[in-house]
Formats: structure tokens, C-alpha cells, sequence
């Protein structure tokens, strides 16, 4: 068993980019080469602005790079409590905007042929009673939302799509699907480089520091710039203080067993799959024929003992087949949540743009992420805005006490699962 990332020893793209050293100016800065500063990048680049990424580590490193790479429309939170809170014609621009998201990943996936393995196809499935009521109910709201070919599995018809005794229903999404994130997101960066952005690897922000232009310090230049985009999400830490307590980084992991020749036979059409649980479970094959299973969370962001074992036991909880599976690679990473669940937007004054939050639903919803944070700066914000409006509160008890806080408040809902 390897301790690494299997997305990283499965990259197709060679490192190209450098630390920064000097002085470096340009229209906007953006930290955080993920998914979403690499979007902005490029649609930035091509607006015909001068663009400086700088990243700690390298493109991809954060949760861009380890997540599941499921993608999907929709939020963390359901249409019922997205429209309590900013209200129906806002919640039905959010959820266009979420199909648009998907939209807009298989498109670029396609322009610019990243070889990121995407496949079209997701389960939602139930493993409860009442999780079964939920789906129908969803099934229903989806239908109002115009969503079409969503189609709910019972029995047989499940069996042939997933060969698992676990599960009582399924949601079947024909817009949803998976990718590789990591070859995704390097893909976009060398999209974004292409069309004109410099990305600075290797080289952490260790100030930020706002006037008339805004400039960052690094251990070896600086850069100054008219706006500044901050997409770190889960990895930005405190270096912005006035939006850190608004997300909570929660560790997830996910495990790659080794190639099989009966993965295929368990999810016949590749789909991906996740449970409906609080703390769920989420699955699919790669494109090697390996099961990339995941879930548990850390709210210390510190990995669980034992963790290649637990997780390939919820495996073959999911399927007995996989009995004999020996783990080649456990990996996780961090996500960043909201209280609400839904994605966190907004402006820190005029010039410092942010977008952060996304709740485990980031795969496709950072790639318009990036392009709305384009288009605000460029004067077009009632996009943005709109994903502004949604209303957010810190996560209480500070820096020391936001975990215990949150974990506390998490316990009613992990109990569920296992009732």
C-alpha cells in the first residue's frame, strides 16, 4: 500500500511553472491555483487581462487535486432551504447556474482535450427507509426545477446499474458524472497559462497589503495589482482573516484499491455513486478499473487511525465482492463547509473578490466560480451577486473553539446515519 495521492502518481502533465523572484506587476492576483483560481485565470486571460497566480505548492494541490471528482448540479443544500433563504427567483438562478457549471467543465474538457477521464452518469442512492422518501421527493422537485431523465431505481433496475446489496433506491442523474480533478485542474492551468496567465508555484502570500493597488509579499518578490481574487478555500488559512471563520476545513479521505477484473461488473455503466448519509459514502471506477471509495471525515483535519483498513471495510460494506481488495493508495484532504453548506461569496471592499465554501459540491461549481469572479471583475457582477446574496454566519467560538463547536453540532446528525 502507497501513502499518496493516486490522482498525483496518474498525472499527465509535466510541471512547467517556477517560483516567483522579483517584482511582479499585473491587472489581477489570485491565490490558490485550484480549481477555481485556474478557472479565473484563464477566463481572465482570455478577457485580455494580465493575471499572476501564485500558489503555495503546485496547481492542484489542495482539495482540486484530492477530491472524489464527482461532478454534479445542485448544492450541499437542498431547493427548499435555498429558497428560505434568498428566495424562489434566487434559487432558481443558483440552480441554472449550478447545470451551467457542469455545463461549462464538459466543454472546456473538450476544448482544450484535458485527458481527465470524463464519464456522464450518477447515483444517488438510499440506504434507509426514509432516505428513500427523500429521493422521491427530490425526484418531484427536480421535475419543477425543468430537470429531465432523472429517473428513480428500485430492485432489478438498481441491481443492473449497481451491484450492491446495500442499497434500497436509487436517483439516477444523467447531467452528473466524474472525473480525474487533478488532471482536470492541471489541465485548466495549462489553459490559463496559454491564454496569457502567469502562474507562480512554489511561492506562498505571507501579506497582503491594501491601498491604492494591493500588494502581495512572498519569501522571494512581490507582487501589486489592481484586484485581487482569493480562491484558497480550505488552504487559505488566516491570511484573510475577515472571511476564515465563515468555513471550517474537514479532512475526507478516499481510498484506490488495485486494478480489478470484476470493478467493471459492479457499476456497469460507470456511474458515480454516493449515499445520502450526513457522512456519506462515494464511489465510482477509475479508468484503470480500481474502486476509488470515500468518505469519513476529520474535524481536526488530522487523518483517522487506521484508515486504509476502515475505509476498505465501508467498502465492502458497499460490496462483499470486494472481500479479498487489497488498498494501493489512501489519500485525503481538506474540504471547506459552511455553515448553510452553500458556497461563500463576496468582495472584501472594492478590489478583493472571494469565493469560498463549496461543501463538498466544488468539482463543477469552482469552474463557474472562476468565471464569475471574470466577469465581476470586469463590471459584470449581477452573476456573482446573486451567489453573494446568500446569507452566512461564522462558525462560533473563534479560531480555538470553531472545532469543538462544530463537532458538537455534527453528533445529532452522525447518530442519524446509523438509525
Amino acid at each position: 500500500m502507497v501513502l499518496a495521492n493516486y490522482y498525483e502518481a496518474t498525472a499527465r502533465f509535466p510541471t512547467t511553472t517556477a517560483p516567483l523572484t522579483g517584482d511582479f506587476r499585473c491587472d489581477v492576483a489570485i491565490i490558490g491555483a485550484g480549481m477555481t483560481g485556474c478557472s479565473a485565470a484563464l477566463h481572465l486571460a482570455e478577457r485580455g487581462y494580465r493575471v499572476a497566480v501564485l500558489e503555495a505548492r503546485h496547481i492542484g494541490f489542495g482539495a482540486s487535486g484530492r477530491n472524489g471528482g464527482q461532478a454534479l448540479p445542485g448544492f450541499a443544500a437542498d431547493q427548499t432551504r435555498i429558497r428560505r433563504l434568498v428566495g424562489p427567483q434566487a434559487a432558481k438562478s443558483l440552480w441554472d447556474m449550478s447545470v451551467e457549471a457542469v455545463t461549462l467543465l464538459h466543454a472546456q474538457i473538450d476544448r482544450f482535450a484535458i485527458p481527465c477521464d470524463p464519464q456522464r452518469g450518477y447515483l444517488h442512492v438510499a440506504v434507509k427507509s426514509r432516505q428513500v422518501r427523500e429521493l422521491h421527493a427530490w425526484e418531484s422537485e427536480l421535475h419543477e426545477l425543468g430537470a429531465s431523465g432523472f429517473t428513480l431505481l428500485h430492485g432489478a433496475a438498481l441491481q443492473e446499474r449497481l451491484r450492491s446489496p446495500r442499497y434500497l433506491a436509487g436517483l439516477y442523474d444523467p447531467m452528473a458524472g466524474h472525473i480525474h480533478p487533478l488532471n482536470y485542474t492541471l489541465g485548466l492551468g495549462h489553459a490559463a497559462i496559454a491564454a496569457g496567465a502567469d502562474i507562480f508555484t512554489g511561492t506562498r502570500v505571507s501579506a497582503i497589503d491594501q491601498g491604492t493597488t494591493i500588494k502581495l509579499r512572498t519569501p522571494h518578490g512581490t507582487v501589486t495589482a489592481d484586484y485581487l481574487l482569493l480562491c484558497g478555500n480550505a488552504y487559505l488559512g488566516s491570511l484573510a482573516r475577515p472571511i476564515a471563520g465563515y468555513v471550517m476545513p474537514v479532512g475526507t479521505y478516499i481510498i484506490a484499491t488495485e486494478p480489478r477484473a470484476d470493478i467493471p461488473d459492479l457499476i456497469p455503466n460507470n456511474e458515480a455513486v454516493a449515499d445520502l448519509n450526513f457522512v456519506l459514502d462515494y464511489f465510482r471506477r477509475s479508468a484503470d478499473d480500481r474502486m476509488l471509495f470515500g468518505g469519513r471525515v476529520s474535524y481536526s483535519t488530522m487523518p483517522p487511525p487506521h484508515l486504509a483498513a476502515s475505509m476498505l471495510a465501508r467498502a465492502r460494506r458497499a460490496f462483499p465482492q470486494l472481500a479479498d481488495a487489497r488498498v494501493d493508495y489512501v489519500w485525503g484532504g481538506n474540504v471547506a463547509i459552511t455553515r448553510n453548506r452553500l458556497p461563500h461569496f463576496g468582495r472584501l471592499g472594492r478590489s478583493i473578490l472571494f469565493a469560498q465554501g463549496f461543501s463538498g459540491h466544488g468539482v463543477a461549481l469552482t469552474g463557474l466560480a472562476g468565471k464569475l469572479l471574470a466577469e465581476a471583475v470586469a463590471g459584470q457582477a449581477e452573476r456573482f451577486d446573486i451567489v453573494s446574496s446568500i446569507p452566512h454566519a461564522r462558525f462560533p467560538g473563534g479560531p480555538l473553539l470553531r472545532m469543538p463547536s462544530l463537532v458538537l453540532a455534527t453528533s445529532w446528525f452522525r447518530l442519524r446515519d446509523m438509525l
